[in-house]
């Protein structure tokens, strides 16, 4: 079972509430990566309108989402059948994933440096014109769950063993991006999933849990767990970003989702630090007895690596498509070079 972290005690101001939760914290990521919270302060009306607004787009016509087909800052819709996660160290994964999505990056300002820089992921973003209260509604809704991501930094500071505003500098121009999936109620090939194992990408990943089960986790033992909902919970787990920050101590769980029965959203924000983060191991989590496991390696670097190698070239990556000379990329290099 999926384990628990009531964030409402610490989030009342209580620094005894924030130090138990973080011995918690710490448990959960070295021998699970994945727990839920409850009482975490995020309103659930802005969750629930970004919800409606979802079942609309994706109820638009092919060619009307097509108009906002990802690009080159990788913002904007992917097809469904357009990833393949080759990158996966704990499956081969052969065949597409059956999800559509809407990729959404932080909000920013047309004169914000980072997209005058041309950086990826940082937008700007597309908007369907068919559906003029779509973007308002996203929005709100990534601007209602960065509060939690904020919250959380200094639980992870101390679950690391570092001063609690340790992480506070590296969120000044946070990478944010949300990955906004329908998963349709299909049939699915086999080895084929809704969306098929992998670990995240980021620094840690917020989920509010769908009424429709299908996300599944991977056990320390070996076996698919299913994250059964909770009213109201917010899953939260690692990306393999933090992993290297900690030098392999915060573990980033494999998870995946088989096809449902019925019709399932769900709305992925991937909480990432300024884009030059540098993911050098942490002093807390190098010693002579655990020496550095990984180089250095900044989150825009790091994030582009596994969106180009798990998503194909049509849907903002480098992954060949089946069928196009050369075939699927193989499962190779596991982390970028």
């Amino acid at each position: 079972m999926i384990p628990q972290l009531d964030l409402g005690p610490y989030l009342a101001g209580s620094v005894a509430a924030r130090e138990a939760l973080a011995r918690e914290l710490r448990w959960i990521q070295e021998n699970i990566g994945f727990y839920v919270v409850v009482n975490h302060g995020v309103d659930e009306e802005p969750i629930r309108r970004a919800e409606r607004a979802l079942r609309e787009f994706f109820a638009l016509p092919p060619e009307e989402k097509l108009r906002i087909r990802i690009n080159e800052k990788s913002v904007g819709y992917v097809p469904a059948r357009s990833t393949v996660y080759v990158t996966s160290v704990i499956n081969r994964n052969t065949r597409p994933d059956l999800n559509e999505t809407i990729t959404i990056a932080r909000e920013r300002p047309p004169d914000d440096p980072d997209i005058l820089a041309g950086l990826r992921f940082v937008g700007p973003n597309q908007w369907p014109a068919a559906l003029p209260a779509f973007r308002e509604a996203m929005i709100g809704y990534q601007e209602a769950l960065s509060k939690l991501g904020f919250a959380m930094l200094p639980l992870y500071a101390r679950a690391l063993d570092l001063p609690a505003d340790y992480f506070a500098p590296h969120f000044t121009r946070p990478t944010w991006w949300t990955r906004n999936s329908y998963y349709a109620a299909v049939e699915p090939e086999e080895n084929q999933y809704g969306i098929s194992p992998h670990s995240d990408h980021g620094f840690i990943t917020l989920l509010p849990m769908s009424d429709e089960p299908g996300l599944e986790i991977l056990s320390p033992g070996g076996e698919w767990i299913p994250a059964t909902p909770v009213p109201g919970g917010i899953i939260v787990n690692t990306g393999e970003f933090l992993n290297r920050w900690s030098n392999g101590r915060f573990m980033a769980t494999p998870h995946r989702v088989v096809a449902p029965r019925r019709d399932r959203y769900s709305m992925a924000m991937f909480f990432n630090p300024n884009p030059e983060t540098l993911a050098d191991p942490l002093p807390t989590c190098v010693s002579a007895e655990r020496p550095a496991a990984y180089e250095p390696v900044c989150l825009i670097d790091y994030m582009s690596w596994y969106i180009d190698r798990n998503y194909r070239r049509d849907a903002g990556g480098t992954q060949r498509a089946e069928g196009e000379e050369g075939g699927m990329v193989p499962v190779t290099e596991q982390e970028p070079t």
